[in-house]
């Protein structure tokens, strides 16, 4: 589970609202790992796991429907595709990285309603091999304004300001009113 410090109604409330904006405007980004059902019962599932659970939830909750695909197509780099088993891992990747993202959204407009400017990139999640270039962004602050507009222009994939720091990174942000 992500220990996203600054979880409250307040914030719930901020993720609720981008989401729904997503979902109204079709820019939900829903995961390719997804089954059928899973792409049509997960904005529900997001929603009711920013109103009132957290990501582990929402990583049992994908898991326990059985909304992710067992089986993918991998490109292989020399041409042409292979089928392999999707990673049992799935759910959780899928559920911790759409929740942060919400979150990280949500926390950018709270810390730029307070009049601050920028967020502090924390490690919400203890990995057990983390890469160099996470370990490197930990302490990092980026400007609120710029991480929302990056954020909500790349949906579902990586961005161009490498926060929250791609699969299974653990990044997530907290504004200025949290740093100690």
């Amino acid at each position: 589970m992500l220990n996203l410090v600054s979880l409250d109604s307040e914030i719930r409330e901020l993720m609720l609202a981008e989401a729904a904006d997503d979902i109204r405007s079709g820019r939900l980004f829903i995961s390719p790992r997804l089954t059928a059902a899973g792409a049509r019962e997960y904005p529900e599932i997001l929603l009711d796991a920013i109103r009132q659970h957290d990501d582990d939830w929402m990583t049992d909750e994908l898991a326990r429907r059985g909304l992710i695909k067992q089986f993918e197509e991998r490109r292989k780099a020399n041409g042409g595709a292979s089928i392999v088993k999707v990673p049992h891992t799935a759910s959780q990747t899928i559920a911790e990285g759409e929740f942060n993202r919400y979150y990280i959204r949500a926390i950018c407009i709270s810390t730029m309603s307070q009049g601050l400017d920028f967020v502090e990139v924390y490690r919400a999640k203890q990995v057990q091999i983390p890469r160099p270039e996470s370990q490197r962004r930990i302490g990092a602050q980026i400007h609120a304004q710029s991480l929302l507009a990056d954020l909500r222009a790349n949906s579902g994939v990586e961005t161009a300001l490498g926060v929250p720091g791609g699969p299974n990174s653990g990044l997530s942000v907290r504004s200025a009113k949290a740093i100690s």
